[in-house]
């Protein structure tokens, strides 16, 4: 049956890049938005492609395995690449964005869109569309009764995680008298560095241990995804915990001092101006005036205003395995395929490719044409397969990684110029996958 236009149900980054796709093969397209009639705890403004964690993309470096995806993402046309690339802010070797700048790009791309039809309104029913083409990326924030529909239309009780934010504190009220410009490793000098001695650490490591959570309310699992762990619950793991993970001091020198802090906390530009400052890996569920007393702790930020504190909240995702095959299609009712972090892909990056491939694979088949095929020799592939059933026993989130993709078949010791190999691999894939199907 020919279907009049492809539904996507949800404006975030894995929506608008799948409509986007969708809409630049000729697809009409019907994109569902709840914002801004209805939002989530997390969500601050009524634009789409809202970034609630983090301003970062991670790593640019195609032998790390988040840059590779980039990369491969851009071959691909990816509009949200397009946007990050337009309003990128300097941040060493990762790819950090203006976010307000960000969500206004896509929102005005997709909005200009002669073939894309904006839909104010919450879904509450998949039945609707047994006509017509859906795709489901509604994030991992997902309403109670879109939830309901998607656990009548799967047939399964599905699983949820939390996630946290970080805190945001304004340029102006850090103490760079404590604080040094750097990026480890001498690559630019693009972080705030906030140094704290051994007792400072001690003093700070002890508050945030004594520090008061706030309630969870329904949240009763305080089950966490590994990438996003609040500070409070990595410092309860043991007491140089931290000093391996946000505030580790490796590749960083104080020029005060001349040798390397006993810890460091980062600040990463949160805006293209430079007003406002994220402290890295510091998604935290602190009562809000327990984070301005613990994090006041840090000598750079004794002053500090806090612009925005950490929240948490409970993220959504499907028992993909079970349910998707490798098109991201729900094998029950292939009309109907999912995108975004509700697949149990994690983080910003995946969550656009899983949308980029839904979109893809979605226009492939509206419009007659053959599915590309995309396995796990290159990162996009891998994530087809990580969510599609490519690992057993207990599904959970995964960023995307040189692990879950094809090794090259012989040794290389070095471990940066292994990763390069199969990056540069991946990459000759997708453009020869490009130039076959005519993506």
């Amino acid at each position: 049956m020919q279907k009049k236009k492809v539904n996507v149900i949800g404006a975030g980054l894995a929506g608008c890049e799948c409509a986007y796709q969708l809409a630049r093969r000729g697809v009409p397209v019907r994109l569902y938005e709840m914002k801004p009639g209805k939002k989530t705890p997390a969500h601050v403004s009524g634009l789409f492609a809202e970034l609630v964690c983090s301003n970062s993309l991670r790593s640019d470096r195609i032998c790390n395995a988040a840059g590779l995806l980039k990369e491969e993402m851009r071959l691909l046309g990816s509009l949200i690449m397009q946007a990050a690339d337009a309003t990128r802010v300097a941040a060493g070797g990762a790819l950090a964005v203006d976010r307000n700048a960000f969500s206004e790009y896509i929102t005005r791309e997709i909005r200009q869109n002669d073939l894309i039809e904006i839909v104010p309104a919450e879904v509450s029913d998949l039945s609707i569309f047994q006509d017509e083409f859906v795709v489901v990326a509604s994030g991992p924030l997902t309403s109670d009764v879109l939830s309901d529909a998607i656990m009548e239309a799967t047939g399964e009780e599905y699983l949820h995680f939390f996630d946290a934010a970080a805190p945001i504190v304004s340029a102006e009220s850090i103490d760079m008298g404590y604080a040094f410009f750097a990026s480890r490793y001498d690559r630019g000098s693009d972080y705030v560095n906030c140094p704290m001695t051994k007792d400072e650490y001690e003093v700070f490591y002890h508050a945030l241990l004594r520090a008061e959570c706030a309630e969870l309310h329904e949240f009763e699992n305080t089950c966490v995804f590994e990438g996003c762990m609040p500070v409070e619950t990595m410092a309860s793991r043991g007491h140089d915990t931290l000093l391996f993970g946000p505030l580790k001091p490796k590749g960083l020198i104080d020029p005060k001092t001349g040798r390397e802090p006993f810890a460091v906390v980062q600040l990463r530009k949160e805006n293209e101006d430079g007003s406002m400052y994220n402290i890295v890996g510091f998604q935290t569920h602190l009562k809000f005036p327990e984070q301005k007393k613990v994090f006041g702790l840090i000598p750079a930020l004794k002053n500090a205003e806090f612009l925005r504190y950490g929240v948490m909240h409970r993220n959504t995702f499907l028992n993909a395995p079970q349910l998707l095959d490798r098109y991201y299609r729900l094998r029950k009712n292939p009309a109907i395929r999912f995108a975004g972090q509700i697949t149990g892909v994690e983080g910003y990056v995946e969550s656009t490719s899983s949308g980029l491939l839904a979109g893809i694979f979605t226009a492939c088949e509206y419009l007659g044409k053959p599915q590309p095929e995309f396995n796990d020799d290159t990162a996009s592939g891998a994530l087809c397969a990580h969510v599609s059933g490519a690992i057993s026993g207990n599904f959970q989130p995964m960023n995307i990684n040189f692990g879950i993709m094809q090794p090259l078949g012989y040794k290389i010791r070095n471990k940066e110029e292994k990763n390069t190999r199969i990056a540069e691999r991946a990459l000759a894939k997708i453009k020869t996958t490009v130039r076959e199907y005519g993506l």
